[in-house]
């Protein structure tokens, strides 16, 4: 059937309290209802007769005796296949889910009609961190049974299924019947080849919300779930891997910018590393580290390479014969994920002054006196949010970090609900334009120092760049930041923070007085100037080489025909 006809299934077990309010909202979007009633008491089950009672666009399915969230889900399913639905919404009853995203997502699953639609749990703060681990032990489990990231959220239950998939599943394969079933059917559809589109939803847990989990049965259920899946994950081991590399190898046919890749992780996720570090200290959040860095290494196929192309070149630019095997990578994995710890510990106030060596030290102090401002040029090397927090610490000169990635304000906002002693203003730019050099350059004439990353390619600014020599080899630097650091006319220096022997070296060098490029010899200064970061980079890369942390072909032409995306 090509045509899109879709419904709406609701299971209910002793959901009273708003239901109704429920229904009528649904109503407006002239869509028919289904309601499972999955063996409720006498008091839901007159509202349910009721509601079926008073509005034609609902029909009523009852179970006699309750058979779980999941029974009643795939009793609804089948009922609206053999209705002739080819599309269905299940919805929960109890209130969580924002139902003025409906619009939205049967609008994707109408443009993608064999893409199963699933809801990504935004959460405000009612939500009860008890919830929350337990979902995140399941998303690891979801990831090694499937052998990808690709289900980002598997036990909300807000999604649109193409009905043909879902039952040929329901119909073939035993699937769980209570709380196992929506992250249980998930699994089994990826095992089928299945798509999946993630749309963030905003989840609340209403004061007065009941809910039906049972904390040790449904617990134990799920554990049983993981053990099933986890066994058949290894029965379908050889073909789950055949086709991952047949996904990379289509996916890498694709040109797309390291600015666009989608950031694993979530605002959420970083609040759960924090809560474990302060709750169960570094040594242990150290020790957990290394099962979630050994699993990055072995399925991050484009990071783990990008890995061994910088680690090899940076061992041909001191002419080392060391070979660069699998532990060196795991090793610099290892060292970007240590430097998340790193932050959280610094921001949290586990990192004390005296832990940190300041080189230059005389240079912060000058900007103070001037009360004009500066610019810092920074890099992905080492810890430079530790720079921002310690190294440049100065009751009179505050900080202005300029961040280009779109996701980089979840790491701030997370600390600052975590320690009032954050004070870092950072300012989101998808592009350097005319409004932010303005803004930037009253930050400047304020006497504020304004910090800029200049070892990455430009998404807006594709080509903009210049081809200099960077351990050993030619490589593409983005001229935007220091073009925007001739425009405030200001003092420039460079910044770098490597950690060596448990100690935080923050590295600040005098740059330039002013980087004005006159327009005759314009060109030839840039490219002057960038190579001479480049080569003030590759000296600190050398000194702690396992501390650069830019995982994709950093070395790859900068054009929109050439850079190839391999995750």
């Amino acid at each position: 059937m090509s045509s899109y006809s879709a419904c709406i299934v609701i299971p209910n077990y002793n959901h009273c309290r708003g239901f109704r309010g429920i229904v009528e909202t649904l109503l407006s979007f002239n869509l028919p209802i289904i309601i499972v009633n999955d063996g409720s008491n006498t008091e839901t089950t007159t509202l349910l007769e009721s509601v079926n009672k008073d509005y034609a666009l609902v029909s009523l399915r009852s179970l006699s005796e309750n058979q779980g969230k999941g029974g009643a889900v795939i009793e609804g399913m089948l009922f609206a296949f053999n209705a002739g639905y080819t599309h269905a919404l299940q919805i929960d009853a109890d209130g969580q889910h924002d139902l003025q995203d409906i619009s939205r997502f049967f609008e994707a699953s109408q443009s993608e009609m064999k893409t199963i639609i699933c809801g990504r749990p935004v959460y405000d703060e009612s939500v009860p961190l008890g919830r929350l681990l337990p979902r995140y032990i399941t998303h690891f489990w979801v990831w090694v049974e499937t052998l990808s990231f690709e289900i980002k959220d598997s036990m909300c239950g807000f999604r649109v299924y193409p009905l043909a998939s879902l039952i040929d599943v329901l119909r073939n394969e035993s699937v769980g019947k209570r709380m196992d079933f929506d992250t249980e059917v998930l699994v089994r559809l990826y095992w089928r080849n299945a798509t999946f589109n993630f749309l963030p939803t905003k989840v609340i847990y209403p004061e007065d919300g009941e809910s039906r989990f049972r904390l040790l049965y449904d617990n134990w259920l799920i554990t049983k779930m993981h053990t099933r899946l986890f066994f058949g994950m290894l029965y379908r081991f050889p073909r789950l891997l055949r086709n991952k590399w047949r996904k990379r190898i289509a996916s890498a046919k694709k040109s797309e910018h390291w600015g666009v890749r989608k950031e694993k992780g979530s605002f959420t996720g970083i609040k759960i590393l924090i809560w474990i570090y302060k709750v169960l200290g570094r040594k242990v959040f150290s020790i957990l580290l290394h099962p979630v860095i050994a699993y990055f290494v072995l399925t991050s196929r484009s990071a783990r390479e990008s890995s061994r192309e910088y680690l090899q070149q940076i061992a041909r630019h001191q002419k080392s014969v060391k070979s660069v095997n699998l532990l060196r990578i795991y090793q610099h994995f290892y060292q970007f994920g240590s430097s998340a710890i790193d932050k959280i510990a610094c921001w949290l106030g586990d990192i004390k002054r005296s832990d940190v060596k300041v080189h230059g030290e005389q240079f912060i102090q000058q900007v103070a006196d001037s009360g004009k401002g500066a610019v810092f040029l920074g890099s992905h090397l080492g810890n430079l949010e530790l720079c921002r927090a310690l190294g440049l610490k100065s009751e009179k000169i505050k900080i202005n970090a300029v961040v280009f990635n779109k996701h980089a304000p979840k790491f701030q906002k997370s600390l600052s609900e975590s320690s009032a002693n954050v004070n870092l203003n950072l300012i989101h730019v998808e592009s350097i334009g005319i409004d932010t050099a303005i803004l930037l350059k009253d930050k400047v004439e304020q006497g504020e120092v304004v910090i800029i990353v200049g070892d990455r390619t430009s998404l807006s600014s594709v080509g903009r760049v210049h081809y200099v020599d960077f351990l050993g080899k030619k490589a593409p630097f983005a001229e935007g930041p220091h073009i925007l650091a001739g425009l405030l006319e200001c003092p420039v220096y460079l910044l770098f923070c490597i950690k060596q022997n448990d100690v935080y070296n923050v590295y600040l060098e005098h740059f330039a007085d002013s980087l004005k490029f006159k327009r005759n010899t314009r060109n030839k200064e840039l490219a002057d100037v960038v190579q001479k970061f480049a080569h003030r980079l590759s000296y600190y890369c050398q000194k702690a080489p396992l501390q650069w942390f830019n995982f994709y072909d950093f070395w790859c032409a900068d054009s929109a025909d050439k850079i190839q995306r391999k995750d």
